[in-house]
């Protein structure tokens, strides 16, 4: 799985001082933070609304939640290397809490 990401991140770097004309993702990075948060959130909706009407007997629905999680999960990595961040801390991050209790962490985290 971390191939993709890898492969991914690449592009991300690549596609930051691209054509904003002739790419998305540098377009995104052309239009600054605020759009690319303004996307994220929108994604971060259209995935909750997916998840909401998932029918798991309905292939269209399931997928539908699939497509729209990828769609999240690709704009928060657009925001993460507009910030100059990658997917790497967050996979650390994520390992570290792997074998903690959910409870456990968010009370480490005071909240």
């Amino acid at each position: 799985m971390s191939d993709i990401l890898e492969q991914l991140d690449g592009v991300l770097k690549s596609r930051r001082d691209a054509d904003p004309e002739t790419s998305y993702v540098a377009s995104l990075h052309h239009k600054g933070l605020n759009k690319i948060l303004e996307k994220v959130g929108e994604e971060a909706t259209e995935t909750v609304l997916a998840a909401k009407d998932l029918d798991p007997e309905d292939t269209a629905s399931r997928e539908a939640l699939i497509a729209e999680t990828a769609d999240l999960w690709f704009h928060s990595l657009v925001m993460l290397s507009h910030l100059g961040l990658d997917h790497r801390p967050v996979l650390d991050e994520l390992a570290r809490r792997f074998g903690v209790s959910g409870h456990d962490e968010k009370a480490a985290r005071g909240q």
